[in-house]
């Protein structure tokens, strides 16, 4: 029969008897309960198995909650970090990568540090903020000499002691920018305008370095310096076309000097050795003058002594070796022809006078040509007139 067949309402799919309102919320309640017990009771309606069922479903409750809380104590340490164990907000311990246990909370927590990650700080400009990102209020410095100077400081830091770094100091990363600031200042501070504009990044970097690593060590930030950088050092905006200019005249200074040096060093080994050959030259004719004169001085002694032994034959030698001398740089022929001779000579002079100068001209009377003539008188005579103009040209 239909649900909605007329009749009694006890065939209502719904269990309506004939109340056509919603449930009772009380029944519902004490439907609740009684499933409730039936779970942890055992379903008996028994007051004293009632209650017993619902301290050992308690306990069972508080077993699962107890297990849980103690596998919630498991952790794993990555291998670049450390964990730093507190009981009760206390340090207790620092343990090394790979898993542990500690007492849940609230007795024990842990904080995890990773102590392999680089970190960085920039002085004196900000990267986000693109190419002008620049912070005066960090980056301007005064000299030695009373000069302002601007610089940017680029620091990488990691932390190299985790309990430290989590309770020594309030904000460690913070302390770490102000050190460096104070750290740069103190050493800009000793250092002129020149310094730090030539050649101040080279000497300045580690100076700074070495100062801000002892203030980090003596605040206990538990911070290890990796690299301290200065990417830019130049004085302010508003004189830089000036510190330009200098810079421009030091790089000319500087160039004219390495050109003279190189001048110097092409000319002065020339000249030294042009100096000692001249040296060499005058030591060496000093030699042959010395050498000459001792010979000179020699011959004229040996000499004398044959002038001594034979004046006559001594100065005939010497006579006749001056006579040599002379007529051996000339070309003058001189022919001494007999009176009584008939003969007309004839003189080769053009082959003579072709010889080597150098030597005198000798003539061999035996190969001339001789022509009789009638008038022996006037054949001489002419012959020996035509000589002598031959002689003389």
């Amino acid at each position: 029969m239909a649900w909605n067949e007329p009749g009694n309402g006890e065939k209502d799919p719904w269990g309506n008897r004939g109340n056509d309102g919603p449930p009772d919320l009380d029944e519902v309640i004490r439907n609740m309960q009684r499933k409730l017990a039936g779970i942890f009771g055992g379903g008996s309606d028994n007051n004293n198995s009632t209650s017993g069922g619902s301290s050992l479903g308690f306990g069972l409750i508080f077993l699962v909650i107890f297990v849980v809380w103690l596998i919630s104590g498991f952790y794993i340490v990555a291998p670049a970090e450390r964990g730093v164990v507190l009981r009760f907000s206390a340090f207790q311990q620092t343990t090394l990568p790979g898993p542990h246990w500690h007492i849940p909370f609230p007795v024990e927590k842990v904080e995890i540090v990773n102590v392999e990650e680089s970190r960085t700080a920039e002085i004196g400009f900000r990267s986000t903020a693109g190419r002008n990102g620049t912070v005066p209020s960090e980056s301007l410095m005064l000299t030695k000499d009373e000069n302002i100077i601007e610089m940017k400081v680029e620091v990488q830091y990691r932390v190299d002691e985790a309990s430290a770094y989590l309770f020594n100091v309030e904000n460690p990363d913070l302390t770490l920018r102000q050190m460096t600031e104070s750290a740069v200042r103190e050493v800009v501070g000793q250092t002129s305008m020149d310094d730090v504009i030539k050649s101040g990044r080279a000497d300045m970097a580690p100076r700074a370095k070495i100062l801000l690593q002892k203030l980090l060590t003596d605040y206990g930030t538990g911070l290890f310096v990796t690299s301290f950088n200065i990417p830019d050092i130049q004085p302010p905006s508003q004189v830089q076309a000036a510190f330009a200019d200098v810079v421009n005249a030091s790089a000319d200074k500087e160039r004219m000097k390495n050109e003279a040096q190189a001048y110097a060093n092409d000319v002065v080994p020339k000249a030294r050795g042009a100096a000692f050959r001249v040296v060499q030259e005058a030591e060496a004719y000093k030699s042959q003058i010395l050498a000459k004169a001792q010979g000179e001085t020699s011959r004229f002694l040996q000499v004398m002594r044959e002038y001594e032994k034979a004046p006559e034959i001594t100065r005939e030698r010497l006579y006749i070796d001056t006579m040599e001398t002379v007529y051996s740089k000339t070309q003058k022929v001189m022919v001494d022809v007999s009176k009584d001779s008939n003969n007309v000579l004839y003189l080769p002079l053009d082959r003579m006078r072709g010889s080597s100068s150098s030597t005198p001209a000798r003539v061999d009377l035996s190969n001339l040509t001789a022509y009789p003539s009638s008038d022996s008188t006037s054949v001489s005579s002419s012959a020996r007139d035509n000589a002598r103009s031959r002689g003389g040209r």
